[in-house]
This record gives C-alpha cells, sequence and structure tokens, in this order.
C-alpha cells in the first residue's frame, strides 16, 4: 500500500517499469521550480484546463528513487487513483498543477518536498505521472438549507425536486438492485460523499439504503435527476460518525437492475 497516494493493489503479473534513462541527471530542457523540484513534459496534454488545489484528479503514475533506481509503485493501465488534489505530496501536487489532461510528465522531487524516508538520503524521488481526467468537485446548491416552496414533501416528511426528467418509464421497487450517481450535503453546505468524484455510480440493493434513499430512489425513472431533503429520521437518526441532521443528495437513477 503506497503511503504518497492512496491504497492501491497491483497484479502479480503486470509487468514492472524500468527506470528511465535520466533517473539521476534531468536533462538539460527539464524545467528547474527552484524549490527541489525539476519537471519535464513527456507527452502533451489535449487540452488547456489545469487543475487547482479544489479539484480531484484521475492520474496513473510510477515512482522510482534515485540514485538506486528502486521501484517504489506504480499504477498501470487500466487502473487508476482520484485523489484530491490537496491531499498529494508537495512534489507530486505541483506536479499535477503544472499538467493538462492527457499529458504526461517525468519529475525528479528532492527530499523536502515529501520524499524523505522514501528515497537514499540526498537522492530523488522520479515520477512519471499520467493525467487523465479532472474531476471539478460539484458545489452546494443554492437551496441546500432548506427545501424551497417549489418541493414536493411526501407524508413521511421527504421532500424532493426533479432536475431532469427520466427517459424511461419504470420505478424501481424495494427488491430491485439501481445503479446510482449521487453526491450528498449537509444543510450547511458541507459536502460528505460524491460518487461523481469516486468517478463510478453506484450500485446496492434498493433495501439496504436509507428510508429516505428508498421512497425517495422509488419516485423516479431511469435516467432521472432530482434532489432530496431528507429528515434526520429518514437518514441515520442521529448515529455516532453519520452525518447528522437532514441530509440534501443530487440523485441520478443511471439504471434499474
Amino acid at each position: 500500500m503506497t503511503t504518497l497516494l492512496f491504497a492501491a493493489i497491483l497484479a502479480a503479473t503486470t509487468p514492472q517499469p524500468t527506470p528511465p534513462p535520466d533517473l539521476n541527471t534531468p536533462p538539460a530542457d527539464a524545467m528547474n521550480i527552484g524549490n527541489g523540484l525539476i519537471t519535464k513534459t513527456i507527452t502533451a496534454g489535449k487540452s488547456t484546463e489545469m487543475p487547482s488545489d479544489d479539484d480531484f484528479v484521475k492520474i496513473r503514475y510510477t515512482l522510482w528513487s534515485s540514485p538506486d533506481g528502486k521501484l517504489l509503485d506504480f499504477i498501470a493501465p487500466p487502473q487508476f487513483v482520484a485523489p484530491p488534489v490537496n491531499m498529494l505530496m508537495p512534489g507530486l501536487k505541483q506536479t499535477v498543477t503544472l499538467m493538462h489532461p492527457g499529458e504526461t510528465r517525468r519529475s525528479w522531487i528532492q527530499e523536502r518536498l515529501g520524499a524523505r524516508g522514501r528515497v537514499p538520503a540526498g537522492g530523488m524521488l522520479v515520477a512519471d505521472v499520467e493525467l487523465l481526467e479532472i474531476i471539478h468537485p460539484p458545489a452546494p446548491p443554492p437551496d441546500v438549507a432548506a427545501p424551497p416552496k417549489e418541493a414536493i414533501v411526501t407524508k413521511s416528511g421527504l421532500a424532493y425536486k426533479v432536475l431532469r426528467k427520466g427517459t424511461g418509464t419504470r420505478h424501481p421497487k424495494i427488491g430491485d438492485t439501481v445503479v446510482v450517481h449521487y453526491t450528498g450535503w449537509q444543510t450547511t453546505g458541507h459536502r460528505f460523499d460524491s460518487s461523481v468524484l469516486r468517478g463510478e455510480p453506484a450500485e446496492f440493493p434498493l433495501r439496504d439504503v436509507i428510508a429516505g434513499w428508498r421512497e425517495g430512489l422509488q419516485l423516479l425513472t431511469e435516467g432521472e435527476r432530482a434532489r432530496l431533503w431528507i429528515p434526520q429520521e429518514l437518514a441515520y437518526k442521529g448515529q455516532q460518525g453519520k452525518p447528522m441532521g437532514m441530509l440534501v443528495f443530487d440523485v441520478e437513477l443511471v439504471k434499474i437492475k
């Protein structure tokens, strides 16, 4: 498990990458940032967009130590990780914020930028990073604090508003499995969970979710997107370690299985 990004399990059959020829000596055309980072574009990106500290990034990477050439960690296709930019070690964070989607970049990272303890004393961490995609966190909706007047309130106290009509005609039943994309906020605007940021929808039996979701999703058809205001008694009922109070979800019903 890596201590630099997120845990990653690599297949034993995946060929291990070999150290680059310039592992120990950055080439003359590499850019010296001046704070312990030297970096060079290997493959140009496909857009002008660049990530900010608030974004998440889908990346693949290979990490070596210099000068011994030891392979420390790597994520090979088709795998990727999607960490928040502001959680990356300083040298990798600086590298990623210089990149555009589709770009591959090599960086030589000195100990003071987060490589200490992973490389020989006085050595460098050498990182090849591929930026696949920038994921912008969903902003809190303007009506996150309370349901607006146009929201429909059910007998249970659940409030909901359709944001986009569905393309299907069938509603899920309690025994169905559903595939959904969602983001959840507390009424303060604090985002506590999002399948959107993970880059893939969630799949689960409808009977296994909180009461507000069970009721709310049965109101939707495939392709429909809605905002749910779920009172605490229909959510986690004040359980320790769970989000408290009314919860607000933007939910898209992707598929009924």
